[in-house]
């Protein structure tokens, strides 16, 4: 699993208090809380998914947190994005999270990311953090945070959802075999208009913060070297019928990006059109 790259620090009288039910987990402990009061992560869109996300990863005391995002919060957020609030309205996306984070956990660094990712931007802004989670809402910038993180040996935690149902899964090709990528499984985006985004299909507010949290729970898993990845399984969750259900992901050997003879050895194609 991830390995931070900033050194283990000791807690304080204050923190030791604070992350109480943290370190008296056993798979966490001491250690662990300073691991990840000394890691990062880097949130891409703080949405639906991002929301609970940054609430989250903050409480938990993960101590620099970067948040990409080049919109405003507008009224019809506050349904699902539960980091805004409704004096937020108008505001950047990316400040509004920061301010909720700075009055929930002052140990935690946040770098704001005003921007939208892109060919020309991701690689720099990757390179800052040790894991990365997608809470994008657009299949262009889920291919390009799977491309850009496979060559920057980046692990990537996707979640998705739409309507009543949600699907979420770990991503370190870059690992080798057996670990696939997002290409492994869907190959290319869908064509134009043919899945709904969750502004046109609808989304049932509470299913982003069941997907952000267990989205959480795997970054926090990551960081800690805990557990069991889910690289290699995709989860989906159904919230109509309450049911979840988990399929084996392999690595597909002919994948354009991963695979043996990749056609990607870049991010050349994202720059088309």
């Amino acid at each position: 699993m991830t390995q931070p790259s900033a050194p283990l620090i000791d807690l304080t009288d204050t923190q030791v208090e604070r992350y109480a039910r943290h370190i008296m987990l056993r798979e966490v402990g001491g250690e662990g809380q300073g691991k990840l009061l000394g890691s990062s992560v880097l949130i891409v869109g703080a949405g639906g998914l991002g929301a609970p996300m940054l609430l989250y990863l903050a409480a938990a005391g993960v101590g620099r947190i970067g948040v990409v995002d080049d919109d405003v919060v507008d009224l019809s957020n506050l349904q699902r994005q539960v980091v805004h609030e409704t004096a937020g309205v108008g505001l950047p996306k990316v400040d509004s999270a920061a301010a909720r984070i700075k009055r929930l956990n002052p140990d935690v660094k946040v770098i704001a990311h005003r921007t939208r990712l892109d060919a020309g931007n991701v690689m720099e802004i990757l390179s800052h953090y040790d894991v990365v989670a997608d809470g994008t809402d657009n299949f262009a910038t889920r291919f390009l945070l799977n491309d850009a993180c496979y060559f920057a040996g980046k692990t990537l935690v996707s979640a998705a959802m739409l309507r009543f149902d949600g699907q979420l899964s770990t991503f370190k090709a870059h690992l080798g075999d057996p670990h696939p990528c997002y290409r492994c499984v869907f190959r290319e985006p869908p064509p134009p208009g043919m899945i709904p985004s969750c502004s046109e299909g609808g989304v049932l507010g509470a299913l982003a913060g069941s997907m952000g949290s267990l989205q959480s729970v795997e970054v926090l898993k990551e960081l800690l070297g805990i557990g069991d990845s889910l690289s290699g399984r995709l989860l989906m969750y159904s919230a109509l019928e309450t049911s979840f259900r988990t399929v084996k992901i392999r690595k597909d050997p002919d994948c354009p990006l991963c695979g043996s003879h990749p056609a990607y050895t870049d991010l050349s194609h994202h720059r088309q059109g």
